[in-house]
């Protein structure tokens, strides 16, 4: 059997899967960093309402849905590049993230989310206590490897 493959074919359907269509618009592009305490995140909405963006977290899974509206459809198209309709994306985040104090802004076309890293999770230092001052001075003292005997001994006052 002979089979024919259309190389620009192939190439359209690509270019649809990665950019979308106006029936399915493509995935909004992000960005998305850490900067001590927090983590950015960005997307690029050219040409979206910001009454149209919604945010929702369920669990620890973020969505974020916008509108870019359709253009009045008795107008002769030159060109259509721009997918319009409705957007989303989900983001899976991590249990060591705030997700109950997330703050979001929309400027010049960019949904900036700011998520800080929950206390829990962050870096801490813990104190240790010393109950007994022989068994300190067992540890600490230098010269030589300490066996559990030896740290017992010192501890029990032999």
């Amino acid at each position: 059997m002979l089979m024919r493959t259309d190389p620009f074919r192939d190439f359209d359907r690509i270019t649809q899967q990665l950019l979308g269509t106006n029936a399915r618009p493509s995935a909004m592009l992000m960005d998305a960093w850490r900067a001590d305490d927090r983590f950015l995140v960005e997307f690029d909405l050219p040409g979206v309402d910001p009454g149209s963006v919604d945010l929702d977290v369920e669990r620890n899974v973020l969505t974020v849905t916008a509108q870019r509206p359709a253009v009045d459809e008795a107008s002769e198209f030159l060109a259509a590049e721009r997918p319009r309709g409705v957007f989303s994306r989900q983001l899976v985040l991590g249990d060591n993230l705030d997700l109950d104090r997330i703050a979001a802004t929309y400027r010049d076309g960019v949904l900036r989310l700011v998520i800080p890293v929950a206390e829990r999770a962050k870096p801490r230092k813990i104190s240790i206590s010393h109950e007994d001052g022989a068994a300190d001075q067992a540890i600490t003292a230098g010269g030589g490897e300490k066996t559990r005997e030896t740290v017992d001994a010192a501890a029990s006052g032999g």
